[in-house]
């Protein structure tokens, strides 16, 4: 069986096997690749996990509020899985990066697998909640592990060349997770759109254990739990206060401002406490690296407009041009069928001429462009026109959702990766949870605005409860009202999108001051002069 090492820190690998000129180091340009290929098809399924589970959950809620009962509690559902997510994913990176990346991932696996049983098997709505948060847990380590662990197999140089099949799965998770969910909820039960978890989960699992052989770690240092709880602190805070901002509280509520306050005070003493800690959770030199920063930033930016995007454009899309909602995925095909096209082609160009500088200029401007246009849309624009707009969205998106990770990586010492993966991603999670939140609020008030304007008291009662009707409530609205629901409606997206073009201008800003650094693992002339690459070598 083949043994995949990770080399790359400059240090001596225990039990790292065989000398140069070997036998086995000569077999290794024609096993490497079937070896890496093998292991991103893993980790592949298992970032397939991450991305599809709230959307098929998601499609599944309202059959599961019908038999559980408690919708009150019904945003607690998404909401534990976000709040679990979003605080493990910076210790799950630390972890590996401490006591090795293989371990850290299967366990995140299996414990992500234990909540979707559990869930699966909930009896009531409190169960359903509990159990969500114990999936979140694990899947904040699924991500992050997925992500270390190409960093550690692939070199910079090369990881451009798996981009498209990363970009690949997070897009058919956003058009076939609500088919899915549909087709599991109808036919096997909403209990199934937990269960499916599990025969992927065992594939990633089996395939992981037999294929993935990366060096054991042993770090003597304790985990800095005085950090992780700073740092949990403050990250509840802040999803807390974009999730229940403007719908379960007031901004300016008793409520929302102690959990701003909360928040605040967490993470300025978590990032004091990080100047003293042994380890650290987030050892603060990777931000003196200004690639890193900047890539931080951008991925907070982009995680802020894409999840507002894929929010209300099928909201756009159905109660504006009459779409159906069962096909919701597919509206956002235009979207994410040019982010994967542009994805492969900037990993393609990046593996070839070790250039990348270009693809978050470009993307910054596409990205800004397309979010204008959006935000021109009206009650006459045609699905033509609103998918030619949701394309520029798409190349944007392309030349910016793998380059960040991929230059953040090559910022940052191979020690680092686990860290940098998760601070990465976190950035990200916490860009779409405010970016969820204030666009959204933005929607619901403008739409409130316009249906009082143009229906009086009877479009104020009409989104009295919310501002985002479905397609049943729709059709029950007089003519009258439901025009201006459409009218109001699309003013409700020209908002949101236009805050979303002004936001994307700080990721063409911050592009601009991007270093353009060589990338590890390029291929020199002479084998003395290369790059460290993952070995694969006979047992």
């Amino acid at each position: 069986m083949a043994d995949t090492q990770a080399a790359g820190t400059g240090q001596e690998t225990p039990g790292a096997p065989v000398t140069p000129g070997a036998p086995e180091a000569a077999e290794q340009p024609q096993k490497e690749p079937k070896s890496v290929r093998v292991v991103m098809l893993a980790l592949m399924v298992a970032m397939m996990l991450a991305m599809l589970d709230n959307m098929i959950v998601g499609t599944a809620m309202p059959t599961i509020v019908g038999e559980l009962g408690g919708l009150e509690h019904l945003s607690w559902v998404v909401t534990a899985y976000t709040l679990a997510t979003a605080a493990s994913t910076p210790l799950w990176g630390k972890i590996g990066d401490m006591y090795g990346r293989k371990g850290a991932f299967m366990t995140s696996i299996v414990i992500f697998l234990i909540g979707s049983a559990l869930s699966g098997m909930a009896q009531n709505m409190g169960e359903l909640i509990g159990f969500r948060a114990v999936q979140g847990l694990g899947a904040g380590g699924l991500m992050v592990g997925v992500m270390a662990i190409i960093g550690d197999l692939v070199p910079p140089r090369e990881r451009g060349k798996y981009q498209g099949m990363m970009a690949g799965v997070m897009a058919l998770a956003m058009i076939g997770g609500p088919l899915v969910g549909g087709t599991i909820t109808d036919n096997w039960g909403w209990r199934w759109a937990f269960y499916i978890n599990l025969p992927l989960g065992v594939v990633a699992l089996a395939a992981i254990s037999a294929v993935l052989h990366l060096p054991k770690r042993r770090n003597k240092a304790r985990i800095d739990y005085l950090g992780a709880g700073l740092l949990t602190l403050g990250i509840t805070s802040i999803v807390l206060v974009t999730t229940w901002g403007g719908s379960e509280y007031a901004w300016t509520s008793a409520r929302i401002m102690e959990l701003i306050a909360i928040g605040v005070v967490s993470l300025v003493g978590f990032v004091f406490w990080q100047t003293k800690a042994a380890e650290p959770i987030v050892p603060l030199h990777i931000f003196r690296s200004r690639n890193f920063t900047l890539m931080s930033i951008i991925g907070f930016i982009v995680g802020f407009v894409m999840f507002g995007a894929t929010l209300f454009l099928p909201l756009y899309q159905q109660s504006v041009q009459g779409a159906s909602a069962t096909n919701s995925g597919l509206l956002l095909l235009p979207m994410l069928g040019a982010m994967l096209v542009t994805s492969m082609v900037a990993g393609r160009v990046t593996t070839s001429s070790g250039r990348y500088k270009i693809f978050p200029i470009v993307g910054g401007v596409l990205l800004t462009v397309g979010l204008y246009l959006l935000s021109t849309m009206d009650t006459d624009t045609s699905r033509f026109t609103s998918g030619v707009y949701m394309a520029v969205v798409g190349l944007g998106m392309g030349c910016l959702m793998q380059i960040t990770m991929l230059v953040a990586q090559n910022s940052v010492e191979m020690k680092d990766m686990g860290v940098a993966s998760s601070s990465t991603t976190l950035f990200r999670t916490l860009g779409s949870s405010f970016g969820v939140a204030i666009m959204g609020a933005l929607f619901n008030n403008r739409v409130q605005d316009v249906m009082a304007q143009r229906a009086g008291s009877l479009g104020s009662k009409i989104t009295e409860q919310s501002a985002q009707l479905d397609a049943k409530s729709l059709a029950k609205l007089p003519a009258a009202a439901r025009e201006a629901y459409q009218h109001a409606v699309s003013a409700g997206t020209h908002s949101a999108f236009l805050l979303g073009a002004v936001i994307a201008v700080a990721v063409l800003v911050a592009a601009v001051f991007v270093k353009e650094v060589p990338l590890k693992g390029g291929q020199p002339a002479s084998s003395e002069e290369s790059a460290p690459m993952p070995v694969v070598e006979a047992a």
